[in-house]
């Protein structure tokens, strides 16, 4: 699989950092004075400090939650994401959405969390405990 590239608008650079080098487990790549690029296993993900509002306010249902409809995360292994969940709760990282199971018994079924980094941006980590379920329909 080719890296993709994520750019997301943040508004504070060092509270950014620590985030995602301490929470998510990123290491930092090259950097500007209004910029960071991040990489978030083997992605390269961009943080971009601007002087406006960062979250939009749009979600859309999506199995009995409210999910931001701009968001973005990692697809994990489920024992790993079992672990990143005791982790992060053991960091006193408190999601939004879960974490829980969503569409229990559909092909689509999958463990799912939503955190928020310190600019408001929605990080959805996720699982399937069968991966050649991802695009399950």
């Amino acid at each position: 699989m080719t890296p993709f590239h994520l750019a997301f608008p943040v508004s504070d650079l060092a509270a950014t950092e620590r985030f995602y080098v301490d929470v998510l487990g990123c290491r930092v790549g090259r950097r500007a004075e209004r910029w960071i690029d991040f990489d978030l296993r083997g992605h390269q993900i961009s943080a971009h400090l601007i002087d406006g509002d960062v979250a939009g306010p749009d979600a859309n249902e999506v199995d009995g939650d409210s999910v931001p409809v701009r968001h973005f995360g990692l697809v994990l292994e489920w024992d790993e994401w079992v672990r990143t969940c005791e982790r992060l709760e053991s960091l006193g990282v408190r999601p939004f959405i879960g974490p829980r199971v969503r569409f229990e018994g559909e092909p689509g079924e999958q463990g799912t969390l939503f955190v928020r980094d310190p600019s408001g941006n929605a990080i959805e980590l996720k699982s399937f405990k069968d991966m050649g379920k991802l695009f399950a329909r």
